[in-house]
C-alpha cells in the first residue's frame, strides 16, 4: 500500500484526534497543532491511519493513496 499522509496546517485546530488515534504516525507541535512524525508520511503501516483521517473534526488530515486499503 502506497499512501501519503498530510496535515493541512491552515485548517488544523489542534483537536489532536489524529495523534490520539494513530500516535505512531501523528504528533502535536509546540503550538498544539498536529503534524506527521518524521519518516511516517507513508502511514508507517499503521492500520489506524484511515480512522485518524475520519476522526479529524475539521478534515485537516488527508490521505492520498489506494481507496479501501
Amino acid at each position: 500500500m502506497s499512501v501519503n499522509v498530510h496535515v493541512d496546517k491552515d485548517r488544523c485546530v489542534g483537536a489532536g484526534m489524529c495523534a490520539l488515534t494513530a500516535p505512531s504516525v501523528f504528533t502535536q507541535d509546540d503550538d498544539g497543532f498536529s503534524e506527521v512524525l518524521p519518516g511516517r508520511a507513508d502511514g508507517g503501516g499503521d492500520p489506524l491511519v484511515r480512522e485518524a483521517v475520519r476522526a479529524c473534526p475539521v478534515q485537516a488530515v488527508t490521505l492520498d493513496g489506494p481507496p479501501g486499503e
